[in-house]
């Protein structure tokens, strides 16, 4: 909008200039003004009285009668108002014409040039299929005038993946180069994408790269999945059984993804002859007790807000095993076991002590957000089955 008026507006002013030059820039000599050509023309009619009375053909009382009349009326018509109305013309003129113009131009303007009306309309039209492989293109050949501009393959990479050209997409990631080694999300697309391209197979390239998003991010839900996809092909279903279970707990219970994570870890279990785990398997090797919420934030809790029960070994962020759960009428019951642990290979049963906190969050997600209602962190032996956690903090 800016960058449309101010251009328009320098263009009227240019207008208004042009137009307006006789009335804004003077002229080089000065124009006769009325007073002046009556004061020319009297003098001329005072020369031709005096010459007539000297010949003798008008006699001196005549001549002085005439010639007191003729200079009255050379005083009335020749007053100072002439040239000051004459100036004041110009002025008014100038005025009346920026005015109008500034108007009307307005006017046609918002009746028929509404920028902002026009470039709606234009947002709304859809883009097509042809369309963005048309952009795409053009960005391509224009990526292959830079080829040093790693972010920029690494944005191309993302839009071929997009529009299912994995093929370019394996291209493109690779020349993007050290760009994507630090970003998890990344290097699990780019697995993606080379598995893609050897039908299914991780072995090799695409397993080193879901490991590498993996020690950058434990938690990075495409890096889980793909891990345990590669178990699962792999025939390891014990493991593609306990990297999904880490998955799902990355998800708020009830969604559609906690259900299809749960459906393959049924499916992956059936396939190995693997059992879940019973209650009586990890008797004395859970945390259990009592989460209880304070009475000033019974109203900040909602249906459909997600109770986390977070354990970490002592010293470490890294949380041990979460526990994820729909808010429901408090105080609760919670446990947590190794088959909430984060690190399959690092059960909590392994742990003598951990620090517990209760968050309860509107997104699930594992980073606390402002908003988030804690408890105070405890620490607490594993196999307590007593422990009380309030809930009284409002993370700022």
């Amino acid at each position: 909008m800016t960058s449309f008026l101010i251009p328009a507006f320098l263009l009227l002013v240019l207008v208004l200039v042009l137009l307006l030059r006789p009335f804004i820039l003077p002229a080089k000599s000065k124009a006769t003004s009325r007073r002046q050509m009556n004061a020319a023309i009297y003098r001329e009619e005072l020369d031709k009285l005096e010459a007539e009375h000297q010949s003798g053909v008008i006699a001196s009382v005549d001549y002085a009668i005439a010639h007191a009349e003729m200079r009255q009326r050379l005083f009335q018509d020749t007053v100072e108002e002439d040239d000051r109305e004459v100036a004041g013309s110009a002025k008014k003129t100038a005025i009346g014409l920026c005015v109008f113009i500034a108007l009307l131009s307005s006017a046609l303007y918002f009746s028929l040039g509404d920028v902002v009306r026009v470039a709606q309309k234009n947002s709304e039209t859809p883009v097509t299929q042809e369309g963005v492989e048309k952009m795409v293109a053009e960005f391509a050949i224009k990526m292959e005038k830079d080829p040093g501009n790693l972010k920029g393959w690494a944005m191309l990479a993302r839009s071929y993946r997009i529009l299912g050209l994995n093929e370019d997409a394996a291209k493109a990631y690779a020349r993007a180069g050290s760009f994507i080694d630090s970003d998890p999300q990344r290097l699990a697309d780019y697995a993606d994408v080379l598995a893609s391209n050897a039908n299914g197979s991780f072995v090799g390239k695409p397993l080193q790269l879901i490991n590498q998003a993996l020690k950058l991010d434990p938690n990075n839900l495409m890096a889980l999945w793909l891990s345990g996809t590669a178990s699962y092909n792999a025939g390891n279903y014990k493991a593609a059984v306990q990297v999904w279970g880490k998955l799902a707990q990355q998800f708020p219970p009830n969604t559609d993804e906690a259900r299809a994570i749960q459906g393959s870890i049924a499916e992956a279990r059936t396939k190995g002859g693997l059992t879940a785990p019973s209650p009586a398997a990890t008797a004395g090797k859970a945390i259990s007790g009592k989460i209880e919420l304070s009475a000033e934030l019974k109203l900040k809790i909602k249906r459909d807000d997600i109770v986390m029960v977070i354990a970490r070994k002592l010293g470490e962020r890294m949380p041990a095993a979460i526990l994820k759960v729909p808010a429901a009428n408090f105080p609760m019951s919670f446990t947590l076991n190794d088959a909430l642990a984060m690190n399959p290979s690092a059960p909590l049963s392994r742990l003598s002590e951990v620090s517990i906190e209760v968050r309860i969050s509107k997104t699930g997600m594992a980073k606390p957000e402002v908003g988030d209602l804690m408890s105070t962190v405890q620490t607490v032996k594993v196999g307590a089955n007593n422990v009380r956690l309030l809930v009284d903090q409002v993370r700022q």
